[in-house]
């Protein structure tokens, strides 16, 4: 969708970035407030970046954990979408979980639970690999030719 002619185009890459990171914040929102929000008495930014909501011992915790998990497959989506080149998945991936792992030291410190980084990597996997999954299905297929027909 984003992919230019010129092989270095800075203001590409940045909106491609800003595109991605902002569509899996949306989707990430969605699922927290279909997941976590008829759980809790009020969704708040606690849930997105701060490390301790993500945990194992209460059924909120897995309903985040389930949302960045199924959040991450979407974000595969994206990465077709907006990136549309195989090559490319992995590098816009890590760079959203690296800005995701800046913004949650930003608001809570840094993530000292092994379980937000075990589904940290595991959404990066997933993501990456799915995205570059779907990108190489997307080139794999066929052209389509037309014959144009002489009405004679």
């Amino acid at each position: 969708m984003f992919y230019g002619a010129m092989v270095w185009d800075p203001w590409l890459i940045v909106s491609q970035i800003l595109c991605l990171q902002c569509s899996y914040y949306v989707s990430l929102g969605i699922f927290m407030s279909i997941l976590v929000g008829n759980r809790v008495s009020q969704l708040n930014l606690i849930y997105l970046f701060d490390y301790s909501a993500l945990t194992i011992s209460t059924v909120t915790g897995w309903c985040v954990l389930a949302s960045f998990i199924l959040s991450s497959l979407v974000g595969a989506g994206f990465l077709l979408l907006i990136i549309d080149r195989a090559s490319k998945c992995l590098d816009f991936a890590a760079t959203l979980y690296i800005v995701h792992l800046f913004i949650c030291i930003v608001y809570g410190g840094w993530p000292s639970s092994i379980t937000w980084w075990v589904v940290t990597g595991t959404g990066l996997a997933l993501m990456a690999l799915f995205g570059e999954w779907l990108c190489i299905r997307r080139d794999m297929q066929d052209i389509p030719i037309t014959r144009l027909r002489s009405s004679v």
